[in-house]
């Protein structure tokens, strides 16, 4: 069983812009070994205007990728439109729907995270999401960070993966990070 990732989503506000970060770590494991230990899991999709990144297989995840985009397209990048109808083909789809994955993806002003059996969920706050094996304790470690530290929101993020790091196994720190940034 692949075991990897912790993947972390999100939006604040610094500066006088608003920030959508995502950010994650490099490692897959199959069992007790390491794979790999510099993975990309994360990138920009439309144009550089939506942020991504997912949890589970890598050969999934590309599939997932791709259809996700060619929705972004059609709809001219509108993400709530976007999600919506991804999740129903992710759900409905003879091959999508057997795939084991979860995504988060993000703009500036939203944030969700996508599942195969068909979930659109949008976190309670409207602004920290994670997925992933280490996903619980990032999230927790953003929360903290948020509520009782200011900082920059890219840092949020980095130091949260890292917390995540420390304490679940299939998490490394090999932290790849991507944001966005425009005026409130």
């Amino acid at each position: 069983m692949f075991h990897a990732t912790t993947i972390l989503g999100y939006l604040g506000e610094y500066n006088g812009k608003k920030h959508a970060i995502i950010g994650g770590d490099g490692q897959v494991s199959f069992g007790n070994c390491v794979l790999k230990g510099n993975a990309t899991k994360i990138r920009t999709l439309y144009n550089g205007q939506i942020l991504s990144g997912f949890a589970g297989s890598t050969a999934d995840a590309f599939s997932l990728f791709e259809s996700f985009e060619r929705i972004l397209e059609g709809k001219k990048g509108d993400l709530v439109r976007s999600v919506v109808e991804f999740a129903k083909l992710w759900r409905s789809d003879k091959y999508l729907r057997k795939l084991e994955a979860m995504m988060i993806v993000l703009n500036t002003q939203k944030i969700y995270i996508l599942s195969g059996s068909g979930d659109v969920l949008e976190p309670q706050d409207n602004k920290i999401a994670a997925i992933g094996s280490g996903g619980n304790y990032a999230l927790s470690a953003a929360r903290a960070l948020d509520r009782h530290a200011s900082i920059e929101p890219k840092l949020l993020v980095q130091e949260s993966l890292k917390i995540a790091s420390e304490l679940c196994i299939y998490t490394n720190d090999n932290i790849k990070i991507l944001e966005l940034e425009n005026d409130k």
